[in-house]
C-alpha cells in the first residue's frame, strides 16, 4: 500500500487533470452519441456568447479564445507567468 501512496502523491497533478481529461472525452462523447441540444461544449459555448446573433458576442469570444492561446503559448515556451 506504501508505494501505491507514494505514486499518488508524486503524481497527484497529473492524476488529476488526466481525470478531468477523461470525464471531458467521455461526457462529450455521450453528448455527441444522443444528439440533444444543448449539450456539448461547443453547443453550449456559442449560447453562452450569443455567437449565431451577436457580433460583439462573436467579438468577444474571438478575443478571449486568441488571448488565452497566446497566453498559454508564452507560458510555455518562456517557463514564466
Amino acid at each position: 500500500m506504501r508505494p501505491t501512496l507514494a505514486f499518488i502523491r508524486r503524481n497527484t497533478s497529473a492524476l488529476l487533470w488526466g481525470a478531468w481529461a477523461l470525464f471531458f472525452v467521455i461526457y462529450e462523447a455521450i453528448a455527441l452519441a444522443n444528439k440533444k441540444d444543448d449539450d456539448t461544449l461547443s453547443e453550449n459555448t456559442r449560447k453562452l456568447f450569443r455567437i449565431r446573433r451577436s457580433k460583439a458576442g462573436r467579438a468577444l469570444f474571438t478575443v478571449i479564445l486568441g488571448g488565452g492561446a497566446v497566453w498559454f503559448m508564452l507560458h510555455i515556451l518562456t517557463e514564466t507567468m
